[in-house]
């Protein structure tokens, strides 16, 4: 609809569009009130910045005041709070070619190091034929060299030469290093714009890909969560031989020219059994191992044998795959995660300038330590291990190395006692229960360790007995997990004793028997029966222990958390800086007491 103004002649109205008076104007023209004057705006202010749509609808519905209404100017608050990103529509353009270009990305750190320590893995795929490489990384900073690796395979492989290579802008990309290598090989890097990891598309979606195929694997077995690695790999092997919506043939049909055979393919993480190399003539012929990946250096198996904890590649193998699947074990149920770090996140690079003064500071004068000019000596009480001639003497004790020397030696009676009451100990605190091994466990041995104590005259008072595990046996993830223990600082020690001379406290010193015993183990650890107390009726049963005993790598752990949870239980508080220190104040009547 338009509106003008015209002059009546002869009974018709006249437009003069050459005069000022002649305008024409559109009734539904998009010209906007400025947003002072418009009652939409005033409301789409008062309503929070909606759109104009519910403002249409309420004004329609008559929940709001006559006007008319009318389109607004555009909003500055709402292009502060309310920018979105545009939509990913379409599809970039792919590569004609054999490595015309190669998607990378790097993933990790992840919650679970592989064995052999690796935290991290970097992709390769080519976006042609969709195939890719996997390599796993401990830090970040290998990222390089892998590529290297990675280029002189395939280049070599292939007689092909890689065009571009499309990541994201993770640091270990923006490197000087990594920069120049790519120009002196004529290399495109093709960088993704900040905060969109949606142009890298290709490598983040075999990344999830690769990762909930690993979790998959995993929890189908028993395997510990270390094995993650062998899994990444098969994965990453299994994703070239299988079809992918993005091209018509396998990936390793389209980089090969051949078809895949899948023949020789099993289960991850199946029972298999495999022929030793060398055995005994009445010994087994092969061993009990578990199937964990394919080696991409000749053909065969990898297999992990747990009673030896190795890795190694077999021609074959008798796999058990359908007792595997019929057995449904409920699996490792892994919690593979990759960790982020805020911290590590890459801001975009502002160039600043700086002033060019040049500022000298003066030369730091460093003092050297002071020595004292105390002459020192000896304590009397050790002067039986100095010569005349100042050299100090090593006594040899005559200290039993095994059980079959204690017991045959001429203080055979007193060692024997020493080891009763070690054992006593260990019968009190309730330190194992007699199980029949479980099957597929792995035990660790023990041994009796022997000591004189001397005093301060280097005379023997006490012969003492200790029945230690071989914890260097234990495997972690298996029967080990956290080892760390808070240890007093010196200079902990140091204040105690201050303050109590200061304050004329009184200082009660105490010692724990056979402290280890008494820490709790949360892992299932299994331990062959000590030498010289083994249970005869009971000899092919091995000892579950409850207790942390000495020896293994968690032992102190478990006894420290043993003895905070019963300190706390007399109302003692920790200190925040110094875990090893404790307080509580009692009040009796006109003293204080004041333990720590």
């Amino acid at each position: 609809m338009f509106y003008a103004n015209a002059d009546l002649h002869d009974g018709l109205y006249v437009l003069n569009l050459k005069h000022e008076s002649g305008s024409v104007y559109n009734i539904n023209s998009n010209k906007f009130k400025s947003n002072d004057l418009n009652m939409t705006y005033l409301w789409h202010c008062r309503l929070g910045h909606i759109n104009e749509k519910r403002i249409s609808k309420l004004h329609k519905d008559g929940f709001l005041d006559l006007f008319d209404f009318e389109s607004f100017e555009i909003c500055k608050s709402c292009l502060l709070g309310k920018m979105t990103k545009d939509p990913f529509t379409g599809h970039s353009e792919r590569a004609t070619d054999l490595l015309g270009l190669i998607h990378t990305d790097v993933c990790g750190p992840l919650s679970v190091a592989a064995r052999g320590g690796y935290q991290y893995f970097i992709t390769f795929t080519d976006d042609f034929s969709r195939y890719g490489y996997v390599f796993l990384m401990k830090h970040k900073s290998e990222s390089f060299e892998m590529f290297k690796v990675f280029q002189n395979e395939v280049q070599n492989q292939l007689g092909k030469t890689i065009k571009a290579l499309r990541s994201d802008r993770g640091g270990e990309y923006l490197s000087q290093e990594f920069n120049d290598h790519l120009t002196n090989c004529g290399i495109i890097s093709q960088l993704t714009p900040p905060g969109t990891p949606q142009w890298n598309g290709v490598s983040e979606r075999r990344n999830r890909t690769l990762l909930d195929m690993v979790r998959s694997m995993m929890s189908q077995t028993d395997l510990p969560p270390s094995f993650w690695g062998y899994a990444l790999e098969t994965a990453a092997f299994m994703l070239n031989r299988v079809p992918s919506k993005a091209v018509e043939k396998t990936p390793y049909e389209i980089w090969t020219g051949k078809r895949p055979s899948l023949s020789f393919l099993k289960i991850w993480g199946c029972e298999a059994y495999v022929r030793r190399q060398v055995s005994d003539k009445l010994g087994p012929k092969s061993d009990k191992c578990l199937f964990v990946g394919y080696p991409k250096e000749t053909k065969g198996y990898y297999f992990y044998n747990p009673s030896e904890n190795k890795v190694f590649v077999a021609r074959n193998g008798i796999f058990l795959e359908k007792e595997f699947i019929s057995e449904r074990t409920s699996g490792s149920k892994i919690h593979l995660e990759e960790v982020r770090d805020p911290q590590n996140s890459i801001e975009p690079q502002v160039e600043t300038q700086q002033d060019s003064w040049l500022v000298v500071e003066p030369p730091q004068v460093t003092q050297g330590p002071c020595r004292s000019n105390r002459v020192r000596h000896e304590p009397e009480r050790y002067g039986f291990l100095i010569t005349d001639s100042r050299d100090v003497l090593l006594m040899d004790q005559n200290e039993p190395t095994t059980y079959q020397e204690a017991i045959l030696g001429p203080d055979s009676e007193k060692w024997l006692e020493a080891m009763k009451s070690e054992m006593q100990s260990m019968y009190d605190n309730q330190v194992w229960t007699l199980i029949d091994p479980p099957k597929g466990i792995k035990t660790i041995g023990c041994k009796w360790v022997f000591k004189k104590k001397i005093d301060m005259d280097g005379n023997v008072h006490t012969f003492k007995a200790r029945l230690v595990a071989k914890g260097f046996k234990q495997t972690h993830g298996i029967d080990y997990d956290e080892t760390f223990s808070p240890v007093a600082m010196l200079k902990s020690i140091r204040i105690l004793i201050a303050i109590a001379a200061y304050y004329d406290y009184e200082i009660w010193q105490m010692d724990v028997k056979t402290a280890f015993l008494n820490g709790n183990l949360l892992e299932d650890v299994y331990m062959t029966q000590p030498e010289g107390f083994d249970d005869l009726e009971n000899s092919t049963k091995v000892c579950k222990l409850q207790r942390s005993i000495y020896g293994l790598k968690q032992a102190s752990r478990s006894w420290n958390l043993r003895f905070d949870e019963a300190v706390k239980e007399f109302g003692f508080i920790t200190n925040e800086d110094e875990p090893c220190v404790y307080k509580k104040l009692v009040r009796v009547e006109l003293s204080s007491w004041f333990y720590m």
